[in-house]
């Protein structure tokens, strides 16, 4: 029998991020990528509590469509949450926009929410290693980030999933790279030659010297709509669409699309639904709508609506099934935007329950002894 050396433990923690189910070693993933159950690759939504609804975020090698509604751009918040999470990670973006200067639009992306439980985590970190402390690797979770967490350029411990305050600015040195393009959908002659940008973006996507892949985001803001010159190449624009999703199949990227379905015939928008890996849309609230402030608690918080429809799945026969499908969209301490599922408010009728309890017996309305 084999004795282990003097002053060490025969007991060894295996990393899981650099071992592949057949045991031998795997790719490692980049920051920014979280590694889910049968070999799926998720990058995060910007949104925590999406992340949560979807199984781990968006799949790498997906199309997630957003359908808009028409009388809010609420669809804009989880753009700029999405694409403010890839820059954080200096993950290649793409955004393409029927906007005037679509660059400046990067401008209006959020920044990341400071919370005290990092500093708190840091300062305990620094006070175990002075002290000297020589800990368990069980116990390091409680001393601060791990050490396998990604890391930013500047050495910070980085968040797969941030929450962001919609009410500041993102840094504007994260702005600025090669790493980042936009373009005007109007500027494309043709459908063909935005799909050409978008495969060559894609294809930039290959894994560096050390084997980290690098995955790229691409967002198509509003792809049919007026503005576009678009709108009435329906055809052009199925074509389009599946083009693109054979592309990220074979690729490390993801991408968002985002389409107003009242200005597309209805067969057309069931189709574009239909090649959607991921399929959510928005809608707003009516101002001051009693009934749904009467119906809905927090309601005061709330900002619109969240429809899943439908969840990416690679790899596997078993879909995604989420316990609910409408979400409220909130906005916590009037700057994070959170999802929560609809909880109906309390509703007081005055009774004293009586009519609860006899209706709750089974039979005949007659009392009974096995009546509560």
């Amino acid at each position: 029998m084999a004795t282990a050396a003097a002053g060490s433990s025969s007991f060894r923690r295996t990393n899981p991020s650099v071992t592949s189910l057949g045991g031998s070693p795997a790719t490692a993933a980049a920051a920014g990528v979280k590694r889910g159950p049968n070999a799926a690759l998720y990058v995060s939504s910007g949104i925590p509590t999406l992340d949560a609804i979807l199984g781990g975020g968006f799949l790498l090698g997906s199309l997630v469509m957003i359908v808009e509604d028409a009388e809010a751009p609420h669809h804009l918040l989880l753009l700029r949450n999405f694409m403010a999470q890839g820059l954080i990670h200096t993950q290649p973006l793409l955004f393409a926009s029927s906007t005037v200067d679509p660059r400046a639009f990067m401008g209006t992306l959020p920044s990341p929410l400071s919370s005290p439980s990092s500093s708190a985590s840091s300062s305990s970190a620094q006070l175990a290693k002075g002290i000297g402390l020589r800990i368990a690797w069980q116990y390091r979770k409680y001393f601060g980030p791990q050490k396998d967490a990604p890391q930013g350029n500047n050495g910070d411990k980085k968040e797969f999933s941030c929450e962001f305050d919609l009410r500041k600015p993102l840094d504007k040195h994260l702005l600025i790279g090669e790493h980042i393009e936009s373009a005007r959908v109007q500027d494309y002659p043709n459908l063909g030659s935005l799909l050409d940008h978008c495969c060559a973006f894609l294809s930039r996507l290959q894994k560096n010297d050390s084997g980290i892949q690098c995955a790229g985001r691409i967002v198509i803001q509003s792809l049919c709509a007026p503005q576009c010159g678009f709108s009435k190449l329906d055809w052009d624009m199925i074509s389009f669409i599946r083009s693109l999703k054979a592309a990220l199949r074979a690729s490390n990227g993801v991408a968002v699309l985002s389409f107003p379905a009242s200005v597309l015939p209805p067969s057309f928008s069931v189709r574009w639904k239909h090649l959607a890996d991921t399929l959510l849309s928005v809608s707003a609230i009516q101002d001051e709508d009693k009934n749904l402030a009467q119906l809905l608690s927090g309601y005061q918080d709330m900002v619109g609506f969240l429809k899943v429809h439908k969840v990416a799945q690679l790899n596997t026969q078993v879909p995604t099934i989420p316990e609910a499908r409408t979400f409220s969209l909130k906005l916590q301490r009037r700057r994070s935007l959170v999802l929560e599922p609809l909880n109906q408010a309390p509703v007081s009728n005055g009774s004293d329950g009586s009519s609860d309890r006899s209706s709750g017996s089974c039979g005949s309305s007659k009392p009974s002894s096995v009546d509560f």
